[in-house]
């Protein structure tokens, strides 16, 4: 291990200077770093410290919750006096506290419909502190399609679990999903597929002391995944808590997963969704791929709601998983009613009128278009000032 260091007893030791003393250490590389840390609950706080202590210099956090009280047992960044405040905001001012020269930028938006792929474009390394499947799906879907790895954390009383999912070489997290997996991500859904308001993500047991260890092993890979060296791609340190044992696990890719292909070619327009009319993209798509091209969206979107009862339909746009059963009920006679879905566009469509916006796609979304076999993606980077706000600015010193 001592041919790894270099020691100089003269040199004057700065902020990293620790660090610097590993030799394959590189501190800029690290502070020209952009990290995506989706979750900021227990996982999320330990790994945003965590982070702001090595000098990454760019976060994006992104959280859709509030603080409670329950979190401050377990989030050290976190304060009595921020009981009502959104977590993100909270996280990245505490980081800030941490490490000054940090740029950090909340975004207050829920992954699963808010969260476009731009972002996970924008990031080199990936973090997810999490506590519900749904959203790790959304995840390992949006870093499938920009060919990028990313880094799960799972964490249940003492015991927890970090792995790292690159699926352009080797599984991903949907192939470790077994089918009781699924039949409990179903069950946030109605039979009509929209989500259930009234079922809450179950309250997980967990210390800290837990959140700590996996967060630590999380953001150890992702530093290691920045110099380039080898991580756990495609395995899984698991910690049992009980009796202080930790083990690897190897997960096998499953063929007939449909999360593993990226997207491409994609172009970067200086769009916006909200300025931008469903038509002008088609337009657009028709001058690149010819005349009959239709946009993919990367979500379900809805269109409509239909009362069977009253056999009635009236518009409704929104992405599917931002409605709910609740949403969804009849006005007129309280009868549930079913969504009207669409994946795809095309040009002689009504909603091509509307601005994507309007149809529920998120900010610096990534959509796709198609005629035959051929195909072609476009990137709002209109957007990109609005979520990433002070990380815009020329890049910190190391």
């Amino acid at each position: 291990m001592s041919e790894a260091l270099r020691i100089d007893p003269l040199a004057s030791e700065g902020r990293f200077s620790r660090f610097e003393l590993i030799g394959w250490w590189d501190q800029r590389r690290l502070a020209n770093a952009k990290a995506l840390v989706i979750g900021a609950g227990a996982l999320g706080n330990e790994i945003i410290k965590n982070l702001a202590l090595l000098g990454i210099g760019q976060i994006l956090v992104v959280d859709f919750d509030k603080i409670e009280h329950s979190n401050l047992s377990r989030s050290v960044l976190y304060r009595e006096r921020d009981c009502g405040r959104r977590k993100a905001d909270a996280a990245a001012e505490r980081a800030k506290e941490i490490y000054p020269q940090l740029r950090i930028e909340p975004l207050h938006a829920n992954v699963v419909y808010d969260l476009g792929l731009g972002p996970y474009r924008w990031a080199d390394v990936i973090l997810g502190g999490l506590d519900n499947r749904e959203a790790r799906v959304a995840i390992n879907r949006a870093a499938a399609k920009v060919g990028k790895p990313w880094i799960d954390g799972a964490i249940e009383r003492l015991d927890g679990v970090a792995r790292v999912f690159d699926p352009a070489v080797g599984p991903c997290y949907e192939c470790t999903m077994s089918e009781i997996d699924w039949k409990m991500l179903e069950a946030r859904r109605s039979c009509a597929l929209l989500t259930r308001a009234e079922m809450e993500t179950g309250k997980v047991p967990t210390t800290p002391t837990t959140s700590s260890v996996v967060a630590g092993i999380q953001v150890q890979e992702a530093v290691k995944m920045l110099h380039g060296l080898e991580t756990l791609s495609g395995q899984g340190f698991v910690f049992d808590g009980t009796y202080h044992q930790s083990y690897v696990v190897n997960y096998t890719r499953l063929d007939e997963c449909p999360s593993h292909e990226a997207i491409e070619p994609v172009v970067e327009l200086p769009w916006s969704v909200a300025a931008t009319r469903a038509g002008e993209l088609l337009a657009r798509a028709a001058a690149d791929l010819g005349p009959g091209a239709i946009l993919e969206f990367n979500h379900d979107l809805l269109a409509t709601l239909t009362c069977p009862a009253c056999d009635q339909s009236w518009a409704h746009l929104a992405s599917l998983g931002k409605v709910t059963e609740r949403d969804a009920v009849c006005p007129k006679c309280g009868a549930p009613s079913a969504p009207g879905m669409y994946h795809t566009l095309a040009a002689d469509s009504p909603l091509a009128e509307r601005t994507l916006a309007e149809l529920g796609v998120p900010a610096w979304d990534v959509i796709g278009a198609r005629i035959g076999e051929r195909q072609m993606h476009y990137e709002f980077a209109g957007d990109r000032a609005e979520l990433l706000g002070s990380l815009l600015r020329e890049e910190s010193p190391a």
